[in-house]
């Protein structure tokens, strides 16, 4: 069959057809959609937070693969298995003008692949929904993001977080210290990441914290703020208490052995099976008892592990975190490392990119492993830029910002660009602890709270932030 998107005829193979706003439904398992124009780049959308997000260029071949033990949270291990460009969920051509063809599922559990005269779109697990659309690459992502689900709790907040200064490093006395530090910022929540917890499953405070959790929530609260904690609730490894008293919660392919999950903290990772119930409910009581302690904004973090190995888990994810999300209905949640599309309508704030870092690129870990996935600046930018069309859906949070020139190896201009990406989506975090700030560093710290600067979008890759224009072209 063949339709008529922006007075351009557009053959198709697929199961229904229906006109709605911007473009048409499609139904269908699999549907075939061929491009009016030859193809030069294709919109590759990663499975979660970290995975490579951009436009990529289809007469280029594809990067050989990073390490394998990466592969589970770096991206749908389908996606990076292929030596086709597959993307999760949503997929789009561009020709040599400005016109872009769409292809979105909307339903959890599919990939679209890109070639210069087709988009491919596949669900991995029964027939689903599709919308097409071509035009304006902003107007086809937007109408593409109206009909997929959103939540939307007032403004983003702002936010400390004790991760991109100190990381693990964290203890009681230390962030009581930086709760004084911070009093004189108009900051919203303080968020204990990473650090506090005695292992992956074993989610009580450890030794660096003799009063406990509800004890430093209290403190917080005293404050003025929100408490904020960080939890991995499907994350395991095999040296933690839980796996030694529960290896039949962990995820296992169908030989029985437990599934790679990633690598992190100088170990494998393992998943918990987010398909048993006793699974969920141990993540369920994870947070109620979070929630006891006082903290009431929580940054769920690694919950790929929920959905592996991929698309064809993403419906398992959604009923889990759905559980998780009524639970919790009261909190703030930020997923991080979660699959993209299966969580909008369920997360408060979404982490769009990999991990900032205080450089702007590793290039050992981007080019020498071919791994865009990783900690530093320009990675974290990149996917950030590509998925801003999600802020209509969720608080797009495109991780903290940096003021200090303190252990810091970033030239100011970089900091603007991420500074600048804050300003757009509202989202404010930072880790700078005041006391390792210049003078000025603190004034524009303080300002970056406390101001709201008009942000205008002039084309896809330049923004104008109050009297400055910010050029992103670097990270492309």
């Amino acid at each position: 069959m063949r339709v008529s998107l922006g007075g351009v005829e557009v053959p198709l193979e697929a199961e229904a057809l229906e006109p709605v706003e911007g473009g048409f439904r499609l139904l269908g398992k699999e549907v075939r959609v061929y491009s009016p124009f030859p193809a030069r780049a294709f919109f590759r959308h990663g499975w979660q937070s970290w995975s490579l997000t951009a436009w990529v260029d289809l007469r280029e071949a594809k990067r050989p693969l990073f390490p394998e033990a990466r592969r589970p949270q770096a991206d749908d291990p389908f996606l990076l298995g292929s030596s086709a460009w597959w993307g999760s969920g949503v997929g789009a051509l561009k020709g040599s003008g400005d016109q872009v063809l769409l292809l979105g599922a909307l339903g959890v559990g599919a990939r679209v692949r890109g070639e210069e005269d087709l988009l491919l779109g596949r669900y991995a697990d029964g027939e689903g929904e599709w919308f097409l659309a071509y035009g304006g690459e902003a107007e086809v992502f937007a109408a593409y993001s109206r009909l997929l689900p959103g939540r939307l709790p007032g403004r983003p907040p702002r936010v400390f977080c004790t991760w991109y200064s100190h990381y693990t490093g964290i203890s009681e006395a230390l962030l009581l210290a930086l709760l004084e530090e911070i009093g004189d910022y108009p900051f919203e929540v303080f968020q204990v990441d990473d650090g506090w917890q005695r292992a992956l499953g074993d989610w009580e405070a450890n030794e660096k914290f003799p009063r406990g959790m509800a004890f430093l929530a209290e403190a917080i609260r005293r404050k003025g703020l929100r408490p904020g904690l960080w939890l991995a609730p499907f994350l395991v490894t095999a040296d933690s208490p839980l796996y030694r008293k529960r290896p039949e919660w962990v995820l296992r392919d169908q030989e029985g052995r437990p599934l790679p999950a990633g690598f992190n903290w100088g170990k494998p990772l393992l998943a918990l099976d987010a398909g048993k119930e006793e699974v969920v409910e141990f993540a369920v009581e994870l947070l109620r008892k979070a929630m006891g302690w006082g903290y009431d904004y929580l940054k769920l973090d690694f919950l790929y592990a929920a959905a592996l190995p991929g698309a064809e888990g993403e419906r398992r994810y959604r009923e889990a975190l759905g559980r998780l999300r009524q639970v919790a209905e009261g909190a703030y949640l930020l997923f991080c490392g979660a699959p993209v599309l299966a969580s909008l309508g369920l997360a408060d704030g979404l982490r769009v990119g990999p991990d900032v870092a205080p450089y702007w690129d590793n290039e050992d870990r981007s080019h020498f492993l071919a791994d865009p996935t990783g900690p530093g600046l320009k990675n974290a930018l990149r996917a950030s830029l590509h998925r801003l069309w999600l802020s209509e859906n969720v608080h797009v949070d495109p991780d903290v910002a940096y003021f200090r020139t303190r252990f810091n190896l970033l030239r100011p201009e970089e900091m603007r660009l991420q500074e600048g990406l804050a300003h757009l989506t509202g989202f404010k975090a930072t880790s700078d602890p005041p006391s390792w700030l210049l003078p000025e560093e603190r004034a524009r710290l303080l300002a970056f709270l406390s101001q709201e600067v008009p942000v205008r979008r002039l084309s896809p890759y330049r923004l104008q932030v109050g009297e400055e224009v910010l050029d992103y072209a670097c990270v492309l």
